[in-house]
């Protein structure tokens, strides 16, 4: 009979290993709790990370909101362009319009995964 190598060795122990464990009730109920309680933690996750870059569109957006009123005051006396106010407008609108998709992905997240 040929030398077998420890690797392909530890590879049937592992895989017998494995056989017994998918027949046992306790390791199944706990591959179940970490799989559920994996999945419950991902979509707290995702739900806190749409929160957090929707706080932070919401807070670039109101710096924008304030350049804006900069901007349009220079241009009311002359000293900008009407570009400027307008560029500035774009940002403000663009990164609020952000914000709030990203905090209506959050509260529709919250109405379907509530069962």
């Amino acid at each position: 009979m040929g030398k077998v190598s420890t690797a392909r060795k530890l590879g049937v122990v592992a895989r017998v290993a494995g056989q017994q464990a998918k027949r046992s009730r306790t390791v199944r109920a706990a591959t179940g709790a970490m799989a559920t309680t994996a999945r419950a933690l991902g979509r707290v996750l995702h739900q806190l990370w749409l929160e957090v870059t929707g706080f932070v569109f919401l807070v670039m957006a109101g710096s924008g909101g304030i350049a804006s009123a900069k901007e349009y005051a220079k241009y009311e006396a002359g000293r900008a362009g009407l570009a400027r106010v307008a560029a500035a407008i774009c940002f403000t609108v663009a990164f609020a319009w952000f914000a709030v998709s990203s905090f209506w992905r959050v509260s529709r997240k919250g109405k379907s995964g509530a069962r």
